[in-house]
């Protein structure tokens, strides 16, 4: 049977079926366009359409269309929703490090466009100084200054100042991150813009910080929550440029349809980036103003960045194997 002709004939069923699936989505009150009591049934002729689409070889459009409708009607006749913990548990230990191993190239195209920025500004900052308030603006470079050559600053905050930087510290990390994710929409160059502003920035705050002599307090102070907040934003990053591509590049699919599939690919990362940058800005708040040997933060640092990047290669390689 042509395509064509396959299409005719159960086109009304799959319409009749869309219609059912969106209308409990929706949870609708008013009656289902199809009787619930049917429903079982005209999935599981739908799963044959989709079995019969993909046997014969039509196009990648039908059966996509297909399998899309097949795995919404499958969640709503077997609805079942585990309960938080187990869900939390799987992404931290499964879906998470796998979606970024999987993505890698996009991850490492994000960190090559931070770490580049970054290290250009640091190079010019370092060789002409006055370039950081050309970078920075001259508002944000007294405010380094100050911040990290007073070393009241290490010392005179209190719990209550703790809890309402951990607060801003949410807020500031989230945007970073959403604004990586949500530039890839613009065909992958809002996210590249993000990631080379955050490098370009950190670049020159961090040279000019060693121009003026306040290299301890500065490192000290970010090698900890830099691990998991720097990964995270490079990492949102990464998810943004897939987006980016889906629309660039969509393949056999309409660029709708390739959105949504590189969104989905892309959830797993996007929820593990934004419980790294809560863990960030917990560190940033409660241990980061610390005042300890300058020893002890760099082992705690160097440790957290260890940590990282074995959580990130080792965790979840048993369950994909099996």
């Amino acid at each position: 049977m042509r395509q064509q002709q396959f299409e005719q004939r159960h086109a009304a069923l799959w319409q009749q079926l869309e219609a059912t699936v969106t209308h409990l989505e929706q949870g609708a009150p008013a009656p289902a366009p199809m009787p619930i009591a049917a429903f079982p049934e005209a999935y599981r002729r739908l799963c044959h359409h989709l079995a019969l689409a993909r046997q014969r070889g039509y196009s990648l459009a039908l059966v996509a269309q297909l399998n899309s409708l097949v795995l919404r009607g499958h969640r709503q006749l077997y609805q079942h929703r585990p309960a938080l913990l187990p869900r939390l548990r799987r992404l931290l230990t499964a879906d998470f490090p796998r979606a970024v191993r999987a993505q890698w190239r996009w991850h490492l195209a994000s960190t090559a466009a931070f770490g580049l920025a970054m290290l250009f500004t640091w190079v010019l900052v370092a060789m002409q100084p006055d370039m950081a308030y050309s970078v920075l603006g001259e508002s944000m470079t007294l405010s380094l200054e100050s911040m990290y050559g007073d070393a009241s600053f290490r010392s005179g905050r209190d719990s209550q100042d703790d809890v309402m930087m951990f607060g801003y510290y949410i807020y500031n990390n989230i945007s970073i991150a959403f604004r990586s994710f949500a530039g890839g929409l613009a065909f992958g160059i809002g996210a590249l813009v993000v990631m080379i502003f955050n490098g370009g920035f950190f670049g020159a705050a961090a040279a000019h910080i060693n121009n003026v002599g306040a290299t301890e307090p500065f490192f000290t102070f970010v090698v900890a929550h830099g691990a998991p907040e720097l990964t995270a934003i490079v990492l949102a990053g990464g998810a943004g440029l897939q987006l980016g591509m889906a629309v660039l590049a969509p393949g056999p699919y309409r660029r709708l349809d390739a959105l949504r599939h590189a969104a989905v690919r892309a959830l797993p990362v996007v929820y593990g980036v934004f419980l790294m940058l809560l863990l960030a800005a917990f560190i940033e708040a409660f241990w980061s103003p610390r005042d300890l040997p300058a020893a002890v933060k760099y082992s705690v640092g160097a440790a957290c960045w260890a940590l990282l990047a074995a959580y990130l290669l080792l965790t979840g390689r048993d369950g994909a194997r099996r």
